[in-house]
C-alpha cells in the first residue's frame, strides 16, 4: 500500500506479532545528540537515537503541541549539546596532555616517574575500563530496561544499583590498599625497588571507589540524555592535578629521589583530582531528577547485572596479566621503561579519546535500545558507521604519528628532568605503537555492541585471547631485541594485541549478527589508506628538503619542532584534498560538523 512502511525482515518475534494497520504512527524518544548523515546515504544518525518501532496508535498517547514538547525535542538545543560534549571531550583531551608533559618534565621519565605510574596502573585501569565505558556499558542497557518498564523512570532500580555499589566498591577499594604491597610486585622486576611504588600506591588506591562511582554517576546521566557533566568533570580532575604538579615543582627536592613531602602533594593530589571528577556529577544528576536515597532490597534486573558486571572483572583481571607481564618486563630493561611506556601508550590515545569516545559514549544508549528491541539490523548499521567514521579520523592520524612519533617525543618531552635520550624513546614508543590505534578504536566499538546485547562474556574471552598472545611476546622482546628498543617492542605488542581482538571480535559478530556491512568498512579502509600513503609521501618528501636546507645549523629540539610543525600541516592538508579526490563519504559529516561549530564559535552572542 502506498505511503506504508516496509517490514523490516530483523523485528523479533514480540514486535512482529499484534495488529498492523495504517493507524500506526512513529513515536520518538528525546534525542541527546546531532545528526551525522553521511553522503545521503540510508545511514541514519550516530548521534540521535532511531526512530522507534511501529506502535500501535490506540497504544500511543496523543501528540502534545509544540509548546509542550520538552527540550530533548529542539533541535537547536540538540545541536548546541552535540557541540558541548565535542569541546569539552577537546578540552578534556587536552588538559589530560598537559598533564602528562608536566609530568614528563617535572616528575621525569625515571625512577620516581616509572614508580608512580606503576602504581597509578590500577586505578588507571579502572578509568580506562570503567569511566572509559566498559562498566557504563554494561549498565547503560540495564537502566534503560527499567525506565522502559518502571512507572519511576526507574528510579527505584538505580537508587538500588548505587546503593549496593556503594558498599561493594568501599569493600573492594579497602582490600586493594590493604594489598597494595602485593599487588604491586608482579609490576615490577625484582631486581628494582618497590618501596617507593608501594608508598605511591596507598594513596593512588583509594582512586578506585571514585572511579567506579563516577563510571555509575556518569551511567544514570547518559542513559537520561544527558553527556555534558561526565565529558566535563575530567577536566576538573585534570586541572586540580595540574596544580599539584606545580606545587610539588616549586618544593625542595632532595639530590636523588623524591621526599615524603613531594610524595604526599603528588599522591594525594592525583586523588583528589579523581575526587572532585565524581563529586562534580551529583548536582547534574538532581537537575535531571534523579534523587540519590540509599535503598537496598533486591531486584531481579540486579540479578543480571551481577552476572555482566563479574565478566567485567574478569575483563579486568586478564588485561591486568597482560599489562603486568609487559610492565615487568619494561622495569627490567630500563628504570624509565614503565613511564616511557605509560605515556607513549598514554599519547596514543589522545586523538582516539578526542574523536572515538564522544561517539562510543552517544552511540551506546542507541545500540543498546536497538538490541533491546531485537533490531539487529540497526545494531550492524551503528557498528558500520562507528567503523567507518573511525576509520576516516583515526587512520590518518596513524600514519602521521607513525611517522613523525620520535620528532614529537623529543618537540615536546625535552625539557625538565626528561632529557632528549628519554623524549626519543617516548616518541620512538608512540612511532612503534601508533599502528594500533585504529584497531583499538574498533575493539571498543565491538565490545559496546555486545555489551549492548548484554553480553559481557564475549568481550572478557576476547580479552583472554589477545593476552594470551600478549604476554609469551612480552617475554621475548628482551631475547630479541637490544635494551635500548625493548620498550619498542613492548609498544608494538600492546598495539598487536588490539589488531588481534579486532580480527577476533569481527569473526564473533560475524557469528552473531550475520551481515556486517564489511564491503562498505574495506572500502572506506581502503580509500583511507591509500590517501594516507600520499600524503605521507608528500610530507616525508617536504620535511626531506627542509632538513637539507637546515643542514647542522639547528638544534635538535628545534629541528624535531621545524620537522614536526610542517610535516603535520603538509600532511593533514594533503590526506584531506587526496579522501575528498577518492570521494570518501564519510569525510563529509566531518567536515560539516567542523564547520558548524567554527560557525557558532564566530557568531556574535545575541
Amino acid at each position: 500500500m502506498p505511503g506504508r512502511p516496509a517490514v523490516d525482515p530483523h523485528r523479533t518475534e514480540a514486535l512482529r506479532t499484534g495488529a498492523r494497520d495504517e493507524r500506526t504512527v512513529r513515536t520518538a524518544r528525546p534525542a541527546p545528540l546531532a545528526s551525522w548523515s553521511v553522503a545521503g546515504s540510508l545511514d541514519e544518525t550516530v548521534l540521535l537515537p532511531r526512530a522507534p518501532l511501529e506502535q500501535d496508535a490506540s497504544a500511543v498517547p496523543a501528540p502534545r503541541a509544540p509548546s509542550d514538547v520538552g527540550p530533548g525535542r529542539d533541535d537547536k538545543a540538540l545541536v548546541k549539546a552535540s557541540g558541548g560534549m565535542a569541546v569539552a571531550t577537546l578540552v578534556s583531551r587536552l588538559t589530560g596532555f598537559l598533564r602528562t608533559l608536566g609530568l614528563t618534565a617535572i616528575v621525569g621519565l625515571n625512577l620516581v616517574g616509572s614508580s608512580f605510574n606503576v602504581a597509578n596502573t590500577l586505578p588507571n585501569i579502572i578509568f580506562e575500563l570503567l569511566l572509559g565505558g566498559v562498566l557504563t556499558s554494561v549498565v547503560i542497557p540495564v537502566l534503560v530496561q527499567a525506565a522502559k518498564e518502571d512507572g519511576d523512570r526507574g528510579d527505584a532500580f538505580a537508587q538500588k544499583l548505587l546503593s549496593g555499589a556503594t558498599v561493594g566498591l568501599l569493600l573492594a577499594t579497602t582490600l586493594a590498599v590493604v594489598a597494595a604491597p602485593l599487588l604491586i610486585r608482579p609490576y615490577l622486576d625484582p631486581s628494582v625497588d618497590v618501596e617507593l611504588a608501594v608508598d605511591f600506591a596507598y594513596l593512588l588506591l583509594p582512586q578506585i571507589f571514585f572511579y567506579g562511582m563516577g563510571a555509575l554517576f556518569g551511567a544514570i546521566l547518559n542513559s537520561r540524555a544527558n553527556f555534558g557533566p561526565a565529558a566535563w568533570a575530567p577536566v576538573l580532575n585534570n586541572l586540580v592535578a595540574l596544580v599539584a604538579l606545580g606545587i610539588y615543582a616549586v618544593l625542595p627536592s632532595p639530590p636523588v629521589g623524591i621526599s615524603d613531602t613531594q610524595l604526599l602533594v603528588l599522591g594525594v593530589g592525583s586523588t583528589l583530582g579523581i575526587v572532585v571528577q565524581a563529586a562534580v556529577m551529583l548536582p547534574a544528576m538532581r537537575r535531571v531528577g534523579f534523587h540519590w536515597k540509599w535503598r537496598f532490597g533486591w531486584d531481579r534486573r540486579l540479578s543480571a547485572f551481577g552476572g555482566l558486571a563479574a565478566w567485567v572483572v574478569g575483563y579486568v583481571l586478564v588485561s591486568q596479566v597482560g599489562l603486568a607481564a609487559i610492565l615487568r618486563v619494561a622495569s627490567g630493561s630500563d628504570e624509565g621503561g614503565p613511564a616511557i611506556y605509560s605515556y607513549a601508550w598514554l599519547l596514543i590515545q589522545v586523538p582516539y579519546g578526542v574523536l572515538g569516545v564522544s561517539l562510543l559514549t552517544a552511540l551506546m544508549p542507541r545500540m543498546s535500545a536497538a538490541a533491546a528491541n531485537g533490531r539487529t539490523d540497526q545494531v550492524v548499521a551503528d557498528l558500520s558507521l562507528g567503523t567507518r567514521l573511525s576509520t576516516v579520523t583515526l587512520l590518518p592520524m596513524s600514519a602521521l604519528l607513525t611517522v613523525f612519533g620520535s620528532q614529537l617525543g623529543v618537540a615536546l618531552f625535552s625539557v625538565g628532568r626528561s632529557g632528549p635520550e628519554g623524549a626519543a624513546s617516548l616518541g620512538g614508543a608512540m612511532a612503534a605503537s601508533a599502528f594500533g590505534l585504529l584497531p583499538m578504536a574498533v575493539v571498543m566499538l565491538q565490545m559496546r555492541v555486545f555489551y549492548a546485547m548484554n553480553d559481557a562474556r564475549t568481550p572478557t574471552l576476547i580479552m583472554v585471547v589477545i593476552t594470551a598472545l600478549k604476554v609469551p611476546m612480552a617475554y621475548l622482546c628482551p631475547v630479541l631485541l637490544p635494551p635500548e628498543q625493548v620498550v619498542l617492542g613492548l609498544a608494538g605488542v600492546n598495539a598487536f594485541g588490539f589488531v588481534v581482538g579486532l580480527v577476533v571480535g569481527n569473526i564473533w559478530l560475524r557469528v552473531r549478527l550475520g551481515h556486517l556491512d564489511t564491503r562498505r568498512v574495506l572500502r572506506t579502509f581502503v580509500l583511507t589508506l591509500l590517501a594516507s600513503i600520499v600524503a605521507v609521501l608528500v610530507a616525508v618528501l617536504c620535511v626531506t628538503l627542509l632538513e637539507r636546507v637546515l643542514g647542522g645549523s639547528a638544534s635538535l629540539v628545534l629541528r624535531s619542532w621545524l620537522v614536526l610543525v610542517s610535516g603535520s600541516v603538509v600532511f593533514l592538508v594533503v590526506v584531506a584534498v587526496a579522501m575528498r579526490v577518492l570521494r570518501v563519504p564519510e569525510l563529509e559529516p566531518v567536515v560539516s560538523r567542523l564547520r558548524r561549530l567554527l560557525g557558532r564559535g564566530r557568531a556574535p552572542s545575541a
